[in-house]
């Protein structure tokens, strides 16, 4: 195989093995009741108290309305917890309970150990190599245009 045919095989399917690999890797018996999706808006939401409803829907890409649903499962499994802005009722918050925090936490953990596993295999030559096509590769996904 050449170059670009493997460049486009790992292109194409790290994607997915990425999140078939993380789904086995999180949703563990304790956060069996939720889904790799919720792990993700629950990473959005992050550790602070200051995360907003709109906020976090620009985060994950989905509309107020979508992020809505899966916001109120959250929520009634007791991982997060929604609340009205005093000084603009329009303003909703949304943060993690102990519970949220431990699922964040958990998934947290798998990533440093998928980039940990990336970066011991790197020389220190290697690691600007990779940076920069990481940087291109992101700014393809950012700038493209279906």
């Amino acid at each position: 195989m050449d170059a670009y045919q493997i460049i486009n095989d790992v292109l194409v399917h790290l994607f997915n093995e990425i999140w078939e690999q993380e789904e086995k890797a999180i949703i563990t018996d304790e956060f069996r009741d939720i889904t790799n999706n919720d792990m993700h808006i629950i990473e959005a939401i992050g550790l602070g108290d200051d995360s907003t409803m709109s906020a976090v829907a620009k985060k994950v890409r989905v509309t107020a309305g979508t992020l809505t649903t899966s916001v109120n499962a959250l929520v009634n499994k007791r991982y997060a917890l929604r609340e009205r802005s005093e000084e603009d009722r329009r303003v909703v918050y949304i943060r993690l309970t102990e519970k949220g925090v431990r699922a964040y936490q958990h998934h947290a953990d798998f990533h440093a150990k998928m980039t940990n596993a990336v970066l011991k295999s790197l020389s220190e030559e290697e690691l600007p190599v990779l940076l920069r096509m990481l940087d291109s590769l992101t700014n393809f996904f950012r700038e493209y245009d279906a």
